[in-house]
């Protein structure tokens, strides 16, 4: 008998069905990845994905808002996110990040999760790219 857990895919109704053979989000046993989210508005059938702005902070609540989807679908909050990178296409846009990062996570009753940054190129119009990984329990 095998006590392999099962891995599951995680795609709420918010997202779109990936553009390549990968998750949003994948749970197995107590871990939950998150695979990185930018600021697209929620899925329209039929329609390809809209950034929610051109923004830094429409693009930042909006990436938060579709990583927060794939967290609760799986079974966790931000309180179980052990793990947050942060891809900004600007290094001038990090301390306004920091800002709306602060503001986002005021109100956590766990510990803040670590957190990585690095720049990096997005298709164009995007600005920034979240992932996540949390242990549930």
């Amino acid at each position: 008998m095998s006590d392999k857990l099962t891995k599951t895919a995680i795609t709420p109704a918010t997202h779109t069905t990936p553009p390549a053979k990968f998750s949003h989000g994948v749970r197995k046993g107590n871990i939950l990845q998150v695979a990185g989210q930018v600021g697209f508005l929620p899925a329209v059938p039929g329609e390809a994905p809209t950034p929610a702005g051109p923004t830094l902070r429409e693009q930042t609540l909006q990436t938060f808002a579709n990583v927060r989807a794939i967290l609760e679908e799986g079974g966790a909050s931000w309180d179980d996110v052990m793990m947050v990178r942060v891809y900004l296409t600007d290094t001038a846009h990090f301390a306004e990040f920091n800002e709306l990062y602060n503001d986002y996570f005021a109100d956590l009753t766990e510990a803040p999760a670590a957190r990585t940054t690095v720049y990096v190129g997005l298709p164009a119009g995007l600005l920034v790219e979240i992932d996540a990984l949390a242990v549930l329990g």
